[in-house]
């Protein structure tokens, strides 16, 4: 049987302005983020214009590449694609039910990798603030239980639990028990019967919670499923009428563009939850006008990155002595968006001299954000050509890192070894290489 020529992708190639070599390109790029390699090529494309359709797993991600090269969502439909079997969004309509099958697919290993092969979404439109308020019917109730403000406190002392533990023993061991506790308890709480003022306190309480996991999914890398878990968050505040927290997810969506690469998407974001923020205190603003230093510099803008730091500083010198467990900001984290800054407009001396204030003023019990900000510290030294300091900061990585399950720690890891690999002759770097393999030892023990 002939195969009809697919007009539509071969249009939206032409509106990319790509070769069809490109689009490849392209998609072998969003496979691997996805953790899915591909090696396709031109001939490749000429067969899916020509007609052949490709895999049900690779058409979301040609549906991607067009998308991120197009700054606008691309559905499969418009380039001929669609399927029913390829709905990747994982939303269902109903908030509750989204949130459900998220974390039994975190809690079930033998479905964690179907979960993760969901890719991140860089053209995703999010829905404004006044768009969710009121939409409590996505959060619908049921009459089989009810609840009162004690199960609120549940919800709120468990978050603050996980954040704890994040903290102390890293994301692999924090997001499971954040997982099991939305599906068996936090589920059931939202579905429950309560008085108005409680159910709109339990959904705020349930976003800060999923905010919290989708965090984690992203610092382990499962970026696809860290913003599944933003939206529903966002979708959740809206439905409590949750300023504070919509503007906290959005904020973190703004994080995660940033590690991915994608400046204007992270503006954008830092940009809508600062403007959509409520009459907040100090903090709140510092918290948000931090990274809009950071996505500034990411696309150059360095008058507004500077402006912001400026305002960050002000705000955070007006802030009492409370921090937040969830989302809180200090001058820890104000030195490393300082970092960044620098880093960006190419000062690269002044943004080790930071990183090395944000480590100096980070709490003792943060041991994830420590294995991070040295990690981070070891890299631009070396980069810098200060091999000794590099390893003096990549051995307090290791030491803090052996201690934590973290898919970033791994990362970074990896790079540390890749990095230091061709200065073998140095003292510094046999020494820290010999650690190193003690601490490979240690993790696959």
């Amino acid at each position: 049987m002939a195969r009809t020529r697919n007009a539509s992708l071969a249009r939206a190639l032409d509106q990319a302005g790509w070769s069809r070599t490109q689009l490849a390109r392209a998609v072998n790029r969003a496979g691997a983020e996805a953790g899915q390699p591909f090696h396709y090529d031109q001939s490749a494309v000429s067969h899916w214009i020509g007609g052949t359709m490709p895999r049900p797993q690779v058409r979301p991600l040609i549906a991607e590449a067009l998308s991120r090269r197009l700054g606008r969502p691309v559905t499969l439909a418009e380039i001929g694609l669609a399927s029913p079997a390829d709905d990747t969004t994982g939303s269902s309509g109903d908030t509750v039910a989204d949130v459900l099958d998220l974390g039994r697919a975190d809690m079930d290993p033998s479905r964690r990798g179907v979960l993760s092969a969901g890719l991140y979404s860089a053209a995703l439109a999010v829905p404004l603030f006044h768009d969710l308020v009121g939409r409590a019917e996505a959060v619908g109730t049921g009459r089989t239980t009810h609840i009162g403000a004690g199960e609120v406190e549940t919800v709120r002392a468990m978050t603050t639990k996980v954040a704890d533990i994040l903290d102390e023993l890293g994301g692999g061991h924090a997001r499971p028990m954040a997982a099991a506790f939305l599906v068996n308890t936090v589920g059931p709480y939202l579905k429950a019967s309560a008085p108005e003022p409680v159910r709109r306190d339990m959904r705020a309480a349930a976003s800060d919670l999923v905010y919290l996991t989708g965090w984690m999914a992203m610092y382990e890398r499962d970026h696809g499923v860290g913003q599944r878990y933003y939206c529903k968050a966002l979708e959740l505040a809206g439905a409590a009428d949750d300023h504070v927290t919509y503007c906290r997810t959005l904020r973190g969506m703004s994080l995660q563009a940033s590690n991915l690469g994608y400046g204007s998407k992270a503006a954008e974001f830092a940009d809508s939850a600062a403007e959509a923020a409520p009459k907040g205190g100090p903090r709140l603003r510092a918290f948000l006008a931090g990274q809009q230093a950071h996505a500034a510099s990411m696309i150059g803008d360095r008058h507004k990155a500077f402006a912001k730091l400026r305002e960050t500083e002000t705000a955070l010198s007006k802030a009492d002595s409370r921090r937040e467990a969830i989302g809180g900001y200090d001058a820890s984290a104000y030195h490393f968006h300082v970092a960044h800054v620098l880093y960006e407009t190419k000062d690269l001396s002044g943004s080790i001299k930071a990183m090395r204030e944000a480590l100096k003023l980070q709490p003792k019990q943060e041991r994830q954000g420590r294995v991070h900000f040295n990690a981070v510290l070891a890299q631009r030294q070396f980069e810098y050509g200060h091999i000794e300091a590099a390893c003096e900061s990549w051995t307090q990585f290791l030491d803090d890192y052996v201690m934590l399950s973290t898919a970033r720690g791994d990362e970074h890891f990896e790079t540390m070894r890749s990095r230091i690999r061709p200065y073998r002759r140095t003292r510094a770097v046999r020494e820290l290489a010999a650690r190193a393999q003690e601490v490979a030892a240690l993790k696959a023990a």
